[in-house]
């Protein structure tokens, strides 16, 4: 009661702050500032109380969780075609990547800060059959309502690390109710089961992770050849999904090895959140190195070594067009990116040393040869040419994350089964 009492309290003194926040962050990207109702349980569409088997509401907090969420989705959509999906997030660019993969087929929604009379207002807005919370999203006032409410609540494709599971056990007056107030847990690995289990959670399930399962769009399959028409007949590797600070280690690095790269190389840099976009096209300008930008909808010329991806929504495309990709977020210390997407667009990746948000599959896919690690910007620097020159290692790699990606598929439908059983 002490800690729900002071969570309460400390959540009153943050409102003023969180409105000038998204404020702040609408500066750079106006998703921010839309629909701001919302994230206090306002909203100006019609109640979805009304529809035939109520809905089944899926919270992705961001762009990763959002695409790991759509095999989940796509199954769902078969097996309950009469059922609306509400999915909501916490980000802006994880909206827009639900926009980007469902369109209209799914509602999407802002999740409403974690607050009594918004998460209620939410519920009675949705009425959904079941709340399904993407990997670690655990919100008190959301758990406490779906369990008053006797809503069934799982948290799903979940993942919790020694660090993490260690910060709740601090608090554990406060976490293990809140845990165990879960109807279900399916996660991704028997360790982070177990560390669920500890923590004080009920019917903990292991249906692996939802990620293998990711499959290319064929629209973003055709957008990709389109992409790999305009870049051009050249060797063309990506840096996907970079962050702050890392483009220009990689930018550094290419200038210290002017020829480590084969002749006429295409390097395409997608940095991780479009508010950034214009800091790497300054950083290119700074450098004085041409480019051409995705939003120019041009062809690259010859002579142009780099691209700037300043697109949302479009990962699976880039990765078709190229032959290479470096996952980001991974060479400075912000736990990488998914590492599967490149190899499910069939293609090698490599990655930095810092990848503790994907450590067990980043591991393994080290292991068997499906991906990479480097070690800093000059080593992926070199890693690049020397795999841009050699045909036959790529394609075994390829060959090699095919496999992977094969024997690990299947979350999805574990998962569903696994939710149902009481139907």
């Amino acid at each position: 009661m002490f800690w729900r009492v002071c969570y309460s309290l400390l959540g009153a003194l943050l409102l003023p702050l969180l409105l000038v926040r998204l404020w702040w962050r609408g500066r750079k990207n106006p998703g921010y500032r839309k629909n701001i109702g919302e994230r206090f349980g306002r909203y100006t569409t019609p109640p979805l109380r009304n529809t035939p088997n109520n809905t089944i509401w899926i919270h992705a907090v961001s762009v990763g969780e959002t695409r790991a969420a759509a095999p989940l989705i796509a199954l769902l959509e078969q097996r309950y075609p009469d059922t609306p999906i509400v999915l909501t997030h916490m980000t802006a660019t994880g909206r827009a990547t639900g926009e980007a993969l469902f369109g209209k087929r799914v509602t999407q929604l802002w999740l409403p800060y974690d607050y009594r009379f918004a998460v209620r207002a939410f519920l009675d807005h949705v009425q959904p059959k079941w709340a399904l919370l993407m990997e670690t999203e655990v919100w008190p006032n959301v758990i406490v309502e779906c369990a008053r409410r006797q809503l069934p609540c799982f948290l799903i494709n979940a993942r919790m690390s020694e660090r993490s599971a260690a910060r709740y056990a601090c608090f554990a007056s406060f976490t293990r109710p809140l845990f165990a107030a879960l109807t279900g847990v399916a996660a991704q690995t028997e360790s982070e089961a177990q560390r669920f289990r500890q923590l004080g959670a009920r019917d903990v399930a292991i249906t692996g992770n939802l990620k293998f399962d990711i499959g290319v769009p064929e629209n973003a399959r055709a957008l990709g050849e389109t992409l790999r028409c305009r870049f051009g007949q050249r060797p063309i590797w990506i840096a996907a999904s970079t962050r702050d600070g890392e483009e220009a280690l990689l930018l550094d690095a290419l200038s210290r090895q002017p020829e480590a790269l084969p002749p006429r190389t295409l390097t395409v840099i997608v940095p991780r959140h479009p508010e950034r976009f214009e800091t790497v096209a300054e950083q290119l300008r700074a450098r004085k190195l041409a480019f051409v930008k995705r939003s120019d909808e041009r062809d690259v010329p010859p002579e142009v070594a780099f691209v700037l991806g300043d697109s949302m929504g479009e990962m699976f495309a880039y990765y078709i067009a190229a032959d290479l990709a470096f996952v980001g977020g991974s060479l400075l210390p912000f736990g990488g990116q998914n590492l599967l997407e490149p190899l499910a667009a069939g293609i090698p990746a490599l990655i930095g040393q810092h990848t503790f948000n994907f450590k067990a599959i980043s591991n393994t896919a080290c292991e068997v040869g499906a991906v990479a690690r480097v070690n800093d910007a000059d080593e992926l620097i070199a890693q690049v040419g020397a795999l841009l020159r050699n045909n036959e290692t790529r394609q075994t790699m390829r060959n090699v994350g095919h496999r992977f990606l094969e024997e690990h598929r299947g979350a999805a439908e574990r998962l569903a089964q696994w939710l149902v059983r009481g139907e």
